[in-house]
């Protein structure tokens, strides 16, 4: 029997990444008490407000198929919510609605990338881009985010690695896995490159709501002049602490949008309406969880970075928004993979390694700050431990 060449370009980029997370859930499953730090899921429950918009738009039968663009009333909503934070308009038919950021972006790029293309992308960077990337026949072209400067991406990093096929610049801010922000300067700098180039610019934003104090955000869509190579995807999955509701969007120009609507009808018909009318709620104020998880999130960077920085020789590099840390265990000698089986199997703490987002984080760990304070400060107990006790071994 034969597959589509999908499987082959997909292959060996899933799973793998995910094995320690895995590992914590079956030993938990086992009553094995583990401290996962792994995944990105909010630590508050979904407003019960928005649960009561949705149970009420279906109770009078809001169950219906929507329109393939996504219900008017939501794309009303987010047009007017962009139109008023980027600060200029922002019409409902530059508005998709899609099952999630993944889809969104999964949409995005089948609609301009294919086979034979070249994509520009931050390295490290979130598990399944590559992935989404790689699909669509397109190449991804790492792009090295430096310790140094913040991860944050440099127009002369991109600049050295245009080539006649590459077509779009794929930026994440704030950034998963680093937590950085990328700069007005940063994304004027980089629009500018886009522009020379012709090159489309794709912007991650789901974490924009869960910026850090003294940090400013910005948006590709913030600057007039990339109007027309600007398209965005966002969700309500971090903002409002949602992300089993899989309800998301994309921002872009008409001409774009107008294309991307028959993949959209063919892969879903429209997003369901009374999701809809829930994250119409949700979208027409602020979010009423978001202010906490930041303060918590915030005050726990602070927390691993006062108990790990410079200990056995452990970096920590602050985030600017988010919800995780990271910690540089290079000096130990070990993998982020090797040292994150060593700690889960020996000290039952589960964190990420830095491995899964890229060879730009190679020898570094990924921490979730979305358990209990008194949680995260034991894990970074038990992290120095186990770096301390690697290095005494050596």
């Amino acid at each position: 029997m034969r597959y589509s060449a999908v499987y082959e370009r997909l292959s060996g980029l899933g799973s793998a990444k995910w094995a320690v997370h895995r590992l914590a859930r079956e030993m938990a499953e086992e009553g094995i008490p583990v401290i996962e730090l792994t995944i990105g899921e909010p630590d508050s429950p979904t407003p019960p407000e928005l649960i009561e918009a949705a149970k009420s738009a279906m109770r009078p039968g809001r169950l219906g198929y929507s329109d393939g663009r996504g219900e008017p009333g939501l794309r009303t909503a987010l047009a007017k919510r962009y139109s008023e934070r980027r600060g200029r308009e922002i019409d409902p038919d530059q508005v998709i609605c899609l099952p999630g950021t993944q889809t969104c972006l999964y949409g995005i790029l089948r609609t301009l990338v294919e086979s034979g293309d070249e994509v520009l992308i931050g390295d490290p960077m979130y598990a399944t881009y590559e992935g989404l990337i790689r699909q669509t026949g397109a190449r991804p072209v790492p792009v090295a985010l430096r310790p140094e400067h913040g991860f944050r991406m440099r127009a002369a990093d991109l600049a050295a690695k245009i080539t006649p096929a590459t077509r779009v610049i794929f930026l994440n801010t704030p950034h998963n896995p680093t937590g950085a922000v990328l700069s007005r300067k940063d994304i004027a700098e980089i629009g500018a490159l886009a522009v020379k180039h012709d090159l489309w610019i794709v912007s991650d934003e789901v974490y924009e709501d869960l910026i850090f104090p003294g940090v400013t955000f910005t948006s590709p869509l913030d600057l007039p002049e990339l109007a027309e190579r600007v398209i965005c995807a966002a969700s309500i999955s971090k903002s409002h602490a949602a992300p089993g509701f899989r309800s998301g969007w994309v921002i872009g120009p008409r001409e774009f949008t107008a294309r991307l609507l028959p993949l959209s009808e063919i892969m879903l018909f429209g997003n369901q309406p009374f999701l809809a009318d829930m994250t119409e709620l949700a979208v027409s104020r602020p979010s009423p969880i978001a202010a906490g998880m930041v303060e918590r999130f915030s005050r726990r960077a602070d927390l691993v970075a006062n108990a790990l920085e410079g200990q056995a020789g452990l970096k920590v590099h602050r985030p600017e928004a988010g919800m995780f840390a990271l910690v540089d265990i290079r000096t130990t000698g070990l993998s982020g993979q090797d040292f994150a089986l060593g700690l889960l199997r020996e000290r039952h703490v589960a964190v990420m390694p830095g491995e899964s987002f890229g060879d730009g984080l190679a020898g570094w760990l990924r921490l979730s700050l979305t358990q209990p304070d008194e949680a995260i400060a034991e894990a970074c107990t038990q992290i120095l431990a186990h770096a301390q006790a690697q290095m005494a071994a050596a």
